[in-house]
């Protein structure tokens, strides 16, 4: 049976220390290799002007800009600590006059409508205080035909991933965020039914055995 969902801070990380130590997790993954910027591209989200919704410290985003040609970034992180550490890495990536940091809350984006031609998000989702309301807006600030990748982890995983991952998540600080944010995360069904709720029809949930993707297009006029 699976526990129930515990809702984590909408608020994102703003203590310094922590998200010091959060940056050197993302670091450390993005070295192993074992962030999701090669699945995005491979879902289509691959140029024009994309959005990023809670990229923290930026290194999935900024692996996307480095990869991709003529694209440009926009950031939307509720953290403005984060956003400070994500314009200092695009910085060091050198791709600053391509990537925008926006402070804001994905419930109401500070965006016009049809202004991106991708929009992704890895690890934020169970953060959002209103998941229905954030796909909604996805669906407004997405060009006719535009896609979106979402990603994230699953409470459900098996208990010898959840194992893998503590292994793996460093620093050690980080651990107890780790757990929090496994116990906030939806289950498939759960996703389903949020994404029902919504005007992003078009979409493919995909399982994977610490999380799920979903992927999919906004309906042209």
């Amino acid at each position: 049976m699976v526990k129930p969902r515990v809702i984590e801070t909408g608020e994102g990380i703003r203590d310094e220390l922590t998200v010091e130590a959060y940056d050197v997790m993302q670091r450390h993954l993005r070295n192993r290799g074992w962030i999701e910027t090669d699945q995005i591209i491979k879902s289509g989200i691959s140029k024009g002007v994309a959005l990023e919704i809670g990229p923290g410290p930026g290194y999935i985003g900024l692996e996307w800009l480095k990869k991709t040609e003529g694209t440009r970034l926009n950031g939307l992180e509720i953290s403005p600590t984060m956003i400070d550490t994500a314009e200092k890495n695009a910085r060091e990536y050198g791709v600053e006059a391509r990537a925008k940091y926006v402070k804001g809350d994905a419930v109401k984006m500070p965006f016009e409508n049809d202004s991106f031609d991708g929009v992704f998000s890895n690890g934020s989702l169970h953060e959002w205080s209103q998941p229905e309301k954030v796909l909604n807006e996805i669906s407004r600030v997405l060009k006719p035909g535009g896609t979106y990748f979402i990603s994230d982890m699953r409470r459900n995983m098996s208990p010898l991933m959840k194992w893998f991952m503590k292994l793996v998540t460093k620093p050690k600080e980080m651990q107890s965020g780790l757990k929090s944010s496994i116990n906030a995360s939806y289950t498939i069904e759960e996703i389903e039914s949020i994404f029902a709720a919504t005007s992003l029809k078009v979409h493919e949930v995909k399982k994977l055995m610490m999380g799920f993707v979903v992927t999919g297009a906004k309906n042209p006029h």
